[in-house]
């Protein structure tokens, strides 16, 4: 038996979880379909490469495997789609699977048997959303009584950065991500770096329990220019926190552009084609993958954590 579901997935909960569990009781061949950005286009949406990963490292946390298919439409592609026998789906979304099964039906002349999974609701009673989790609302479990922490970033790899090396400190946290500046140059040099982290802590803090402020800079040693990325961590009582991931060099011909006065973003994007904005980062394209941005960001924020795990004990 096959078994498929699809989503966004754009912060993996109890609700896809549940989704998750449905299809493996079913059978050990499941099939995922993650929509594509274009599909999942909205404010606070992950990219489809994070959004691949998170699922990824969720299957193998429980130790399962999955055919993960980028989907373009709500009926998925036909080689994901063709030979499925059954779709988990949730009260939710159960008149779309209605729709799918129909057009199964015209494509081969089999209709999908549909597995309907109920909603799962917040501490409050409402359904839990990814949106209400990228808002701070509640947490992956749909709790709202839990540790509250500010990110001065919209941008979707910091604010999931923090989340899964918060969840790993504290259990079930709430994440806001705040639009704030840095006051530092777009391009920080040296110290510049670790003003705009604290600057970014600072400005999110609000009536949070804890504030993120990260900064990636240009360091020049060793006659090369270098990146470090450093977090500030900032609570109620003024304490602030530092840390810092792994530094890289930059090729020549980035070096060459940053100190001709380019940013690293448009310096990248003149040798390698490519946004890093929103994509893997200068890191995941010059380590072809093996590296992206989420991981070195999480680097410096785990760092910046060190400080407050050892005193605790």
């Amino acid at each position: 038996m096959i078994v498929a579901l699809a989503g966004t997935f754009n912060v993996i909960h109890d609700g896809h979880e549940a989704l998750i569990d449905r299809a493996f009781s079913l059978s050990d061949d499941v099939r995922i379909g993650i929509t594509s950005d274009s599909m999942a286009s909205r404010p606070f949406m992950n990219p489809f490469y994070l959004r691949k990963k998170s699922m990824e490292q969720y299957l193998s946390s429980i130790d399962r495997k999955a055919q993960i298919y980028m989907i373009e439409d709500m009926y998925g592609p036909k080689e994901m789609m063709g030979d499925v026998d059954v779709l988990v789906v949730s009260e939710e979304t159960l008149e779309n699977g209605k729709l799918v099964s129909e057009w199964r039906e015209q494509l081969n002349g089999n209709p999908l048997e549909l597995s309907v999974v109920p909603l799962k609701t917040r501490d409050d009673g409402k359904k839990i959303s990814s949106t209400d989790i990228l808002n701070g609302e509640c947490s992956r479990n749909g709790r709202t009584d839990v540790i509250d922490i500010g990110v001065g970033s919209l941008n979707p790899v910091k604010v999931e950065a923090v989340r899964n090396v918060m969840e790993k400190i504290y259990g079930q946290v709430r994440i806001h991500p705040e639009d704030v500046p840095s006051g530092v140059p777009e391009q920080p040099f040296e110290e510049e770096t670790v003003t705009g982290a604290v600057n970014r802590a600072k400005a999110a803090l609000k009536d949070h329990d804890l504030s993120v402020g990260i900064e990636a800079g240009v360091f020049d040693r060793y006659g090369d220019l270098y990146d470090v990325q450093h977090c500030a961590i900032v609570d109620q009582d003024g304490k602030v926190t530092l840390g810092m991931g792994s530094g890289f060099r930059y090729p020549d011909s980035i070096t060459r552009l940053v100190r001709e006065g380019k940013t690293v973003g448009e310096a990248v994007k003149i040798v390698y084609g490519s946004d890093i904005g929103r994509e893997k980062g200068a890191i995941g394209i010059l380590s072809r993958g093996l590296l992206d941005r989420r991981e070195l960001t999480e680097q410096s924020v785990l760092n910046a954590m060190l400080p407050r795990i050892w005193e605790e004990k």
